[in-house]
């Protein structure tokens, strides 16, 4: 469970506050509202348990398939026992990526209209003076510029940058419970709210850099996928991830137009495959086959996808492929006809030649 470092500031200075004060809370209540604070938080994907989860599957699948077979009085039954639990952990090994950004991505998408916020009692908050929270403000602050400055230290590693944005995203809930309950002078309201308009800039900024890396990561892997049906599906992990930073920044133009490029690539592979097809159906002299799959790419590319100029020259394009091809079929009925006219000239012919004889 992620636990925030200017919330931990935040809680330490209202417990040092709260022992100085004569006000006393009783511990019943200071457990309650600390569980309440823990089950408010959202528990975020973790690739070690990812990993120990599969590793206990596979223990488990290996004890009870050695048991079977060990009771079926099989000469060496942690052989196949080993192997079967071995699959499991590579396909879980290779697998690990594609889940654990499947899980960041509906992480995002069921906490991007959550707003966290720092709970405490109203002892704890009566208690603390306006220094403290100025200092715990400025504290809180420090962290938050701490981490935007490590994780854009990283060049190609989009979880840095996400773990970014949810500190800057707790920040914001704190400081927003802040200025919603008062306590802080006309000063210290003033320092928040720059600190806020900061914070905001770096939240944007994190997620905007995580979802161009990771689209940017997943994209080129599609591309040096070579199944037709493995690039589709590689690039649609990239299409999810843009779209989920689309409905946190929807009007963002830089997410707008790489949503439009990979949408732009996935139809031109399923219009690729379809012209390869046309063109070995045509080359194999089968032209309304060909004909049929230069209909079949015809159909993806006005479905949209593509852009406007993009998509005029690939219609333009295949329109001049099926006219080629549908002059060939003329082409080729009327040299059958003509074959077929020669053959019954010739066989008559013949037959005069044999009533003569």
């Amino acid at each position: 469970m992620r636990t925030n470092q200017a919330d931990q500031v935040f809680s330490r200075t209202m417990r040092t506050h709260a022992r100085s004060s004569r006000q006393q809370t009783r511990p019943s209540s200071a457990g309650l509202s600390a569980s309440k604070r823990n089950a408010s938080r959202p528990r975020m994907p973790s690739t070690s348990g990812y990993m120990v989860a599969a590793g206990v599957t596979a223990a488990a699948l290996f004890f009870i398939l050695w048991w079977m077979l060990h009771g079926s009085a099989d000469d060496a039954p942690w052989l196949p026992a080993g192997l079967a639990a071995s699959v499991v952990m590579l396909v879980a090994a290779a697998a690990r990526q594609v889940v654990m950004r499947r899980a960041w991505t509906r992480y995002i998408l069921e906490q991007g209209g959550r707003e966290p916020s720092l709970k405490s009692s109203a002892q704890h908050k009566s208690s603390i003076s306006t220094s403290a929270k100025t200092d715990v403000h400025y504290a809180a602050l420090r962290t938050v510029q701490k981490r935007s400055a490590e994780a854009d230290a990283t060049v190609d590693k989009p979880d840095a940058h996400l773990e970014a944005y949810h500190v800057c995203r707790d920040y914001l809930g704190s400081t927003e419970e802040a200025l919603r309950n008062g306590g802080l002078g006309a000063e210290s309201r003033v320092s928040v709210r720059s600190g806020r308009e900061r914070v905001r800039s770096l939240q944007k900024h994190h997620l905007l850099a995580w979802a161009s890396i990771s689209a940017r990561t997943i994209t080129q892997d599609a591309q040096r996928r070579v199944l037709v049906s493995d690039k589709i599906e590689t690039a649609q992990r990239a299409l999810e991830v843009i779209q989920a930073a689309l409905k946190i920044y929807p009007e963002e133009r830089e997410l707008v137009d790489s949503n439009a490029a990979i949408e732009e690539f996935i139809t031109s592979v399923k219009i690729s495959h379809w012209v390869e097809l046309a063109e070995r159906a045509a080359f194999k002299g089968h032209f309304r086959r060909a004909i049929d799959r230069y209909r079949d790419a015809l159909f993806y590319a006005t479905r949209g996808g593509l852009s406007d100029e993009t998509q005029r020259e690939t219609v333009e394009r295949i329109g001049r492929e099926i006219e080629i091809l549908r002059a060939r079929v003329k082409l080729t009925k009327l040299s059958d006809r003509k074959s077929s006219s020669n053959a019954t000239s010739r066989a008559t012919a013949r037959e005069g030649e044999e009533a003569i004889d």
